[in-house]
């Protein structure tokens, strides 16, 4: 078996996990896919300001709010559901470490364990929002608009989150903790980092009505 090239410290092309380890360690500035993701989530979080401020203006301007015939928010499931979303930051903040240790089943493991917790959240969701679409629509005030808007946006987020971590997953366990796909692990913890962050103030506007 040859040898691997003696790669530039800072080089992407770094095929085995501990020369891949080696280069995270020696890095003086981020990589571009850190860049990225972090530009792409700072849209996304003008976009959920903006949404999130949309809805306190609805909520100001409205003599009711909720309008008359729609409930008020419960508290306890979403409040329940969005602390075991904020939970999976652990396992992906490990990831991200041990990718940087170069530790490639640990990040399988702890990425998998993440997805799971992930997923469960994302059906328990989908179900609370079925139950609440049957109550009021979207079509049916200001209020309801916002809302499932709201929602939707921040579930549309968590979906893309699970498509990521499976598309990672699979080119972990096929192709190895390259530098590439190890970039691609802190970038993936980043972005779950702020979706969970995201949620908790969805989870807030969500249920001020009832606070």
């Amino acid at each position: 078996m040859s040898a691997e090239p003696a790669y530039p410290p800072r080089s992407m092309a770094a095929r085995s996990a501990a020369r891949a380890s080696a280069i995270a360690r020696s890095r003086r500035a981020q990589p571009n896919g850190i860049w990225g993701m972090a530009l792409f989530l700072c849209s996304e979080v003008t976009l959920f300001g903006t949404l999130i401020a949309t809805y306190f203006y609805l909520d100001f301007n409205s003599p009711r709010w909720p309008p008359p015939g729609i409930e008020r928010p419960t508290i306890i499931w979403p409040a329940i559901a969005t602390g075991w979303l904020v939970a999976t930051s652990v396992p992906m903040w490990l990831a991200s470490r041990r990718a940087r240790a170069g530790d490639r089943p640990a990040v399988l493991w702890t990425i998998a364990l993440a997805m799971v917790m992930q997923g469960l959240y994302f059906a328990a969701q989908v179900i609370l929002f079925e139950h609440d679409i049957r109550k009021f629509s979207p079509k049916g005030s200001s209020y309801g608009s916002i809302y499932f808007t709201l929602l939707g946006a921040h579930h549309g987020h968590v979906f893309l989150g699970l498509l990521l971590d499976v598309a990672l997953l699979w080119f972990l366990a096929t192709r190895g903790l390259t530098n590439y796909w190890l970039t691609g692990v802190r970038a993936l913890s980043i972005y779950w980092h702020v979706v969970n962050a995201l949620a908790v103030l969805v989870l807030l506007t969500q249920l001020s009505p009832s606070l």
